[in-house]
């Protein structure tokens, strides 16, 4: 029994003596350190599987590239700033979907360049606090002036620089006659209308409007009964998708000689060059920022050269600046509202507070993007680029966009 007993009392004293130096050690440990993650973030809510994904997939790439950049150079100091994407699918209800759920997350910014998206969005925003980067410029975005904020003008007003050329280059007695083609939708009708109103005050005939799919698998009907009426130039508001089969019908109908085509900021770039080889030779459309060729401008060779850096390859699309500048605004919006607010009470109101009161503010030279509590068109300069030789040149002066919506 005492035998037992004195186990019993040695084992009692080395649990006791393991306690005491788990104790010694505990309490010589440093102290933690760790401070909780400062991250702000921007969710992209866009189609990118389903038929324009090719255009979505370059937004997405450039959103990313550009906040990898920002972060990497610690613009804003112990700051990081996160994008994250939700799929839609090209379906409203996904997208209506994906922005409660980010907004449930305490979400304040959210990308998008969908029109039915935008449309749908722009009254919750104010009741939300949300900031809508609207990669789109449509109508519903820049008036009446709310939550939405566009990089560039709409592209009703921007396509007045390739309307000007068309008008200046005109060599005829009679007027020429203009036509639009488009998506039977926002995006196609809205463009055309003030286009519309654009030419027709500066002398051009407009023929009625042809429609055609977002993805155009053939546009026969359409071209031939353009040709009927006489048609001089086409502007066709849509995407690669669409475009490139209506300039490869084009080209089968023999029309190309008497016919000029052009389109909307979106439509022009390496992959239309691609997929038409000659019959996009002369093809017109506006351009809100310089080219991929124009290496001189600073912003021009960062997209570049952070393109080869992080992916082995180049993008020359113009979606891919596009999305590059209003993330680029997206992010200088908030690192000037930290400055005036701090980090703690960072939220969409302040975001939207710096957003007003930015002026002149030089996206590495791409251009001026300037808003105020009446304006949401960011750079409201373009000028007309061209398809030559296989090539994209700027075929007219930088000007001034008119202002076609209120």
């Amino acid at each position: 029994m005492r035998k037992r007993i004195a186990e019993v009392k040695r084992v009692g004293v080395v649990v006791v003596l393991v306690l005491v130096v788990a104790l010694l050690v505990a309490a010589c440990a440093p102290v933690s350190t760790t401070v909780k993650k400062k991250t702000v973030e921007i969710v992209d809510i866009a189609p990118l599987t389903g038929p324009i994904a090719h255009s979505e997939q370059i937004v997405l790439q450039a959103a990313q590239d550009y906040i990898r950049y920002f972060n990497e150079e610690g613009v804003i100091p112990e700051v990081t700033v996160e994008l994250t994407w939700i799929d839609t699918g090209r379906q409203l209800s996904n997208a209506i979907s994906a922005y409660r759920r980010s907004i449930e997350r305490g979400v304040f910014l959210i990308l998008t360049d969908s029109t039915a998206p935008i449309s749908t969005f722009t009254p919750w925003c104010e009741k939300d606090e949300v900031v809508l980067f609207a990669l789109y410029p449509g109508k519903i975005a820049v008036y009446p002036p709310g939550w939405a904020y566009c990089p560039v003008s709409t592209f009703g007003e921007t396509a007045a620089s390739v309307i000007d050329y068309l008008m200046a280059n005109w060599e005829e007695e009679r007027p020429p006659r203009l036509a639009f083609m488009g998506p039977d939708q926002e995006f196609g009708i809205e463009p055309a209308e003030q286009g519309t109103r654009y030419a027709e005050g500066i002398g051009i005939e407009v023929l009625p409007m042809e429609f055609i799919p977002f993805v155009t698998l053939d546009a026969t009907p359409q071209l031939l009964r353009l040709t009927e009426r006489g048609v001089d130039f086409v502007y066709i508001n849509g995407l690669v998708v669409a475009v490139g089969p209506i300039l490869r019908d084009a080209e089968r109908l023999g029309l190309l000689n008497d016919v000029r085509f052009g389109g909307c900021e979106y439509s022009g770039g390496d992959a239309l060059i691609n997929m038409t080889g000659s019959a996009c030779e002369g093809y017109l459309f506006p351009r809100a920022f310089p080219w991929y060729d124009d290496t001189e401008v600073p912003g021009i060779a960062l997209i570049l050269n952070n393109q080869i850096k992080y992916h082995d390859e180049v993008i020359r699309e113009p979606e891919y600046t596009g999305a590059w500048v209003i993330t680029a605004i997206a992010c200088e919006a908030i690192r000037r509202a930290m400055e005036d607010v701090g980090y703690e009470n960072l939220n969409g109101r302040a975001v939207k507070a710096a957003l007003d009161n930015m002026k002149d503010f030089d996206v590495y030279g791409l251009g001026m993007v300037s808003y105020g509590t009446e304006d949401r068109r960011g750079c409201s300069k373009a000028a007309a680029y061209q398809i030559k030789d296989g090539k994209i040149i700027r075929a007219s002066e930088w000007g001034e966009t008119p202002v076609l919506v209120p």
